[in-house]
């Protein structure tokens, strides 16, 4: 797994070759070592990526979310609007980085 520090979130990409293989490391990873921090997941490489496929990470993201911190996935081939509200993804990093900003302001003014 590629790790990127931004500060206020850490970007995780997977360097693994698939997204099942990536999934259950992934989980792991979040339950060891980032489940304090906001996380910026990068699946901008699965380009045929299934909604099917990306609502297998819904649990990890709710659990990561009720602790108080952003769960963000990055991915251009799903179409937002197919999304489920509890599951953000966003087509591009800069826009992980806006809505971790935005959330944490949110959670700063106690929303």
């Amino acid at each position: 797994m590629k790790i990127t520090d931004r500060g206020t979130y850490t970007i995780l990409a997977d360097d693994r070759g698939s997204y099942t293989e990536f999934l259950p490391f992934l989980e792991q990873q979040m339950r060891t070592h980032f489940y304090e921090q906001n996380v910026v997941v990068d699946l901008l490489k699965y380009t045929h990526i299934s909604l099917d496929e990306l609502l297998d990470i819904l649990v990890l993201s709710n659990t990561h979310r009720s602790g108080g911190k952003s769960f963000i996935i990055v991915n251009d081939s799903i179409n937002p609007d197919d999304v489920p509200d509890e599951l953000i993804v966003v087509p591009t990093l800069q826009e992980a980085a806006d809505v971790v900003e935005m959330e944490e302001i949110e959670r700063d003014l106690g929303f």
